[in-house]
């Protein structure tokens, strides 16, 4: 597990009085089984911030990485039926693996998560003809291909849409290093 989680579960007793394990018995309990389903719920009726309720949703589906043996069951889960963003997905990992050997990759059900210290980028292959990059970079302005994020619930400030293997730009990979260089 890595620091930054252990931190969140430990943060999460203080605040709360309850552990992870507490508050993934409560959700199951509620028999929610979508993630939006348990986000609403811790967040309405337990005033949680999207960042502990996403931590436990995803504990509660066992849909991160730290909650699977084989975190390519994930990658390849996500890619079913859209195996033709497979490629992008590929090419995007090496272009950001490159920026720095400090950084994470972590697969969750629908999208991988790509951390420093903190999150800076969200790889989803959306629909069978939408990618979509989720990038961190709060407080700078739409411009080019980037545009404001409005469905990530705060996890991403802005997104990119691709649909081939060719709108794989050297400006969307311009986008992903800034977001690198300002999560550090």
């Amino acid at each position: 597990m890595d620091q930054a989680t252990q931190t969140m579960i430990e943060n999460l007793e203080k605040n709360t009085g309850k552990s992870l394990d507490e508050w993934t018995a409560i959700v199951l309990k509620e028999n929610l089984k979508k993630h939006g389903e348990i986000l609403k719920f811790l967040k309405s009726e337990h005033g949680f911030t999207h960042g502990f309720a996403n931590l436990i949703a995803h504990k509660a589906l066992k849909s991160d990485s730290g909650s699977v043996e084989d975190t390519h069951e994930l990658i390849t889960k996500q890619y079913q039926g859209k195996e033709h963003f497979l490629p992008i997905y590929e090419k995007l990992s090496t272009e950001i693996k490159a920026f720095g050997s400090d950084m994470e990759f972590a697969p969750k059900n629908s999208y991988v998560s790509v951390r420093r210290k903190k999150q800076f980028a969200m790889l989803i292959p959306a629909t069978k003809t939408r990618y979509e990059i989720g990038i961190n970079l709060k407080g700078h302005p739409p411009e080019g291909i980037l545009e404001i994020d409005t469905k990530t619930n705060g996890m991403c400030s802005h997104k990119i849409h691709l649909a081939e293997a060719s709108d794989l730009t050297p400006e969307v990979i311009s986008w992903l290093k800034k977001a690198y260089e300002t999560a550090g």
